[in-house]
């Protein structure tokens, strides 16, 4: 068992997030991510666009500024997304 798979077992309630952005994966505490917080992630500038990548059937989808990202805890689980530049 992965070390942040431990710490999240040890705190209930406190789930684990990864967040794929061009291959890079990030842990991410929170259960949402806004544009904002990927391009920082990313160290993107604040003009790039944002695509949400399905990894299921590789659709596309570029994110509003506004958006947010509902996540999915740990590895594997749920809708597997990943971002890149628009």
């Amino acid at each position: 068992m992965a070390a942040s798979e431990t710490a999240a077992k040890d705190k209930p309630g406190h789930e684990k997030y990864e967040v794929n952005v061009e291959g890079s994966v990030h842990e991410w505490d929170e259960p949402t991510i806004t544009v904002p917080q990927i391009r920082t992630l990313a160290g993107w500038e604040t003009s790039q666009q944002v695509i949400e990548v399905d990894a299921k059937d590789n659709r596309e989808r570029t994110l509003n500024e506004d958006d947010i990202v509902e996540l999915k805890p740990g590895k594997g689980f749920g809708k597997k997304v990943s971002f890149k530049r628009g």
